[in-house]
């Protein structure tokens, strides 16, 4: 156990340096290039990995991956933010580890740790990394999920305007797919806002619409109920036949609204 606490010490006092040595190697075997900063970045983190493997000799499995997977939440985003591709998280993941079980597999024979020994630190060293690398790709999801919910965001705000084209006159073009989220869209963030143009008529042109499912065409005519009580006029163009299917698969009355066949005709309806 002394021999143990040896290595131990000798991985705290010199963890920078063993994590620059295994880095230099890495990267050498390596055909992708990495940005300096995930590269410096790498170092500081492996060289903490080192010092949380050292402390972990003395503790069960589960307590070492425990303050491992506290210590991993806090890289991870910061690593996902820096790679395009999940690869190229995961591609140098052997040659690390293999890189980190030899280097510390001498180190431990220096020291004249027992086979078994070496044998027990090895399978910790194998152990949190499997460990850092699970957290590390959950954290990569938990990134890449949140930034595709933003860049969402961004697309239905750009893609359901309210334009003014006349006095009183605004059209509301719907574009590409209309799902679940981007109804809640136009509930919560594009209608509030009609109050504030000075709109009597709005005209909702289903054009650019690709696809539409029964349960989001029964919402989509929700809004005209609330336009309605907000005493605003509301017309319906450019309705393809798959979207008149949705509306009559979903048990709407088209009869209820005012339609037509293009943005045109509904503005010489209103004169």
């Amino acid at each position: 156990m002394d021999s143990i606490k040896q290595v131990g010490q000798y991985l705290i006092n010199n963890a920078d340096s063993i994590s620059l040595e295994m880095m230099k190697l890495s990267l050498e075997k390596l055909e992708l290039e990495f940005p300096e900063e995930l590269i410096n970045q790498s170092v500081k983190a492996n060289a903490e990995f080192l010092v949380l493997l050292a402390e972990s000799f003395n503790e069960s499995d589960e307590n070492a991956a425990q303050k491992l997977i506290e210590w991993g939440k806090k890289y991870g985003e910061q690593q996902a933010s820096m790679l395009s591709q999940l690869s190229a998280l995961i591609k140098p993941y052997a040659d690390n580890r293999l890189t980190f079980i030899k280097r510390i597999t001498q180190i431990s024979i220096d020291h004249n740790l027992t086979t078994e020994n070496v044998v027990a630190i090895n399978n910790r060293v194998s152990y949190l990394m499997d460990v850092s690398m699970i957290e590390t790709i959950f954290a990569y999801e938990a990134y890449r999920d949140e930034l595709m919910k933003e860049r969402q965001r961004e697309i239905n705000e750009l893609s359901a305007p309210i334009v003014p084209i006349q006095q009183g006159i605004s059209v509301l073009p719907l574009i590409g797919v209309i799902d679940y989220p981007r109804v809640q869209h136009l509930l919560n963030n594009v209608l509030p806002g009609i109050s504030l143009i000075d709109t009597e008529h709005l005209i909702i042109d289903f054009s650019g619409i690709l696809t539409i499912d029964t349960e989001v065409a029964q919402h989509i005519f929700t809004i005209h109920n609330v336009l309605k009580l907000l005493g605003i006029h509301v017309m319906f163009t450019g309705i393809r036949p798959n979207l008149s299917m949705a509306v009559v698969q979903a048990g709407i009355d088209f009869t209820a609204f005012n339609t037509f066949g293009s943005v045109k005709q509904a503005i010489e309806s209103i004169k």
